[in-house]
């Protein structure tokens, strides 16, 4: 007796992709607030109908909505919902004090960040009082090798990327390199803090430390992030120390400590 299979593997790799898709889609709303579903398809390579047909599904769900008068979709509550969890089960509702009283006596930005594969996704960001300051939206992204928090993430946690050399640079001070960012990151293990200096964006130097979970690993990175006319080599130290401290604070509040 032969037995066909062919019909149940092609329903699974259709399904597969259903849901590669319906992700890639989620995705698109990290850039942008709103799109519409051509907007979608052209982000994708796909055909509209398909962005259609997926997008109302989404919609259908809650992970998406759509305003009736633009035709244009949102991220919907369930999304919200989700990620209100997904923060709680993080602890950043017990360390938002910590993280304000890092903003308050430094008078300047903080964030704190996770790793998404070779980039760090900003889960909270408390802006600097100052009108000169750099900020990064929750949900926003930065690329590992060339932010504070993504070294410190690299230097005491899973050092790996999978990116290839070289390195996109940014700027003239970016590391490029796997080697120079070992190097880095051998500095880092050393101080227990990273710095970015202008690596990304001009005029803007940062300085960041992992927070620990109960093994011990750095599971998220706490970061300030300072114009330069306002973080000369002279702060160094005072802004290191206050990093570092909230980053142990973090930690303790996280494993319950």
């Amino acid at each position: 007796m032969t037995i066909d299979d062919s019909q149940p593997v092609a329903r699974h790799r259709s399904g597969t992709q259903s849901v590669d898709r319906a992700i890639a889609i989620l995705r698109c709303f990290e850039h942008e607030p709103t799109l519409t579903a051509t907007q979608v398809a052209q982000r994708l390579d796909l055909t509209v109908s398909t962005a259609h047909r997926l997008m109302r599904a989404l919609q259908e769900t809650g992970l998406l909505g759509r305003d009736a008068t633009t035709e244009s979709y949102h991220l919907g509550v369930t999304v919200a919902v989700l990620g209100r969890i997904a923060l709680e089960r993080l602890g950043t509702t017990v360390m938002q004090p910590a993280l304000e009283r890092l903003r308050d006596t430094t008078g300047e930005s903080v964030t704190l960040g996770v790793r998404s594969g070779d980039e760090i996704a900003i889960l909270v960001q408390l802006p600097s009082p100052e009108p000169l300051r750099y900020d990064q939206r929750p949900g926003s992204r930065n690329p590992i090798h060339v932010c504070s928090m993504g070294k410190a993430l690299l230097a005491f946690g899973d050092p790996a990327l999978a990116g290839t050399e070289p390195y996109t640079r940014y700027t003239d001070t970016t590391i490029t390199s796997r080697a120079g960012l070992d190097a880095e990151l051998a500095r880092v293990r050393a101080r227990g803090y990273a710095t970015s200096d202008q690596e990304r964006v001009l005029g803007v130097r940062a300085i960041a430390a992992p927070v620990r979970d109960h093994n011990g690993d750095a599971f998220a990175a706490v970061a300030l992030q300072v114009p330069t006319v306002r973080f000369a080599d002279d702060r160094l130290e005072e802004l290191a120390e206050a990093v570092t401290s909230t980053a142990r604070e973090l930690s303790t509040l996280a494993t319950g400590g």
